[in-house]
């Protein structure tokens, strides 16, 4: 059978299956809606350590492992790794998940890490590269913002524009469809579509939405057409973190291509804060933002047969401290992957 699929997407012929997924979130993650939902919720924004860096690669760590012990998995098991954060030269994911000597790919998508990693993860199980892989992000408030724009210590201002940097780490087990490991999956991915760099010219650090939502809608609608679908294929169509902003950036940019997302898309940076009650202005972002969603909130409801299909679109700006002290734009890439009940 032929895999691919149009421009730029892939249907696996036997879906790998995902046999496990774990959450860990900061304070503030687990006092919004979806609070309850987490495997763990960490009270300490250090993670028992001396620096925001090393928190961020200690919130990874744990993660990983809370996966595979969910899996009942060693790290002999695991065949790949593929992960990455926001940071430069993706340190909290190299000095985090050192120990567990896995072999590994590391990854940057910005905030579209998720897409990409699950993506990668689940072509290396579906073409018997790996019996089993890992994907996995995280993202951290408080590093970003000294990556990214300044330090807490400095007490800036922030815009009604500027989304939260979700504190937070996902981690995903995948298997092979015909595994002994997946015998008891509920949830498969039974394709994807690579997303590829769109630039509208945006500049502004603190308008993350605007970056991202044009990369949302030119993969959104690559998907649509190389599957031969419409939005009401799907229960829901998901992005990473766009926020409130982004998301009616997105809608307006796919109705000018003819297609009304309607009431069927929802962003992770809206639903893992309260708008009316915590002080997050556009919403979530980060990382960890479509991570430890799609663990807590979105795998359940497959699981539990509420949604049959989602797309899940994972959302990227592709900015560094260099590029944007030189005065360069914001690129924006997204990665769709399609997730649907066994």
């Amino acid at each position: 059978m032929i895999q691919t699929k149009g421009r730029a997407s892939i249907v696996y012929e036997n879906p790998p299956r995902i046999i496990a997924s774990a959450s860990i979130v900061g304070t503030k993650e687990g006092e919004g809606p979806l609070g309850h939902l987490f495997d763990c919720i960490e009270k300490d924004p250090k993670f028992g350590k001396n620096t925001w860096e090393e928190a961020e690669s200690e919130l990874q760590l744990r993660t990983a492992r809370k996966a595979m012990e969910k899996a009942g998995l060693s790290e002999e098991q695991v065949r790949y790794l593929f992960a990455g954060d926001l940071l430069a030269q993706g340190i909290a994911t190299s000095y985090g998940i050192m120990e567990l000597q896995i072999p590994l790919f590391g990854l940057y998508g910005a905030c579209s890490t998720c897409g990409e990693s699950l993506g990668l993860a689940s072509m290396a199980v579906n073409a018997g590269y790996a019996e089993c892989a890992m994907a996995l992000t995280s993202s951290h408030f408080a590093s970003a913002e000294k990556e990214f724009r300044f330090p807490l210590e400095y007490a800036g201002q922030r815009p009604l524009s500027t989304t939260w940097t979700v504190t937070g780490s996902g981690a995903f087990v995948l298997a092979a469809a015909d595994s002994a490991m997946a015998k008891n999956a509920h949830v498969c991915i039974t394709g994807i579509t690579t997303g590829k760099i769109v630039d509208y010219g945006v500049k502004d650090s603190m308008h993350m939405g605007a970056a991202m939502a044009p990369a949302a809608a030119d993969t959104i609608y690559q998907h649509l057409t190389d599957f031969g679908r419409t939005v009401e294929d799907y229960d829901q169509i998901i992005t990473g973190d766009l926020g409130s902003i982004g998301q009616k950036i997105l809608k307006d940019l796919m109705l000018e291509k003819g297609v009304d997302l309607g009431n069927v898309h929802d962003d992770c940076g809206i639903l893992i804060f309260d708008a009316e009650t915590q002080d997050t202005h556009a919403g979530g972002s980060g990382c960890g933002c479509a991570a430890s969603t799609l663990s807590a909130y979105i795998l359940p409801k497959l699981q539990r047969g509420e949604w049959k299909r989602v797309l899940l679109v994972p959302t990227g700006a592709l900015l560094s401290k260099v590029s944007f002290n030189e005065g360069q734009s914001i690129p924006g890439i997204a990665h769709g992957v399609v997730l649907e009940m066994v």
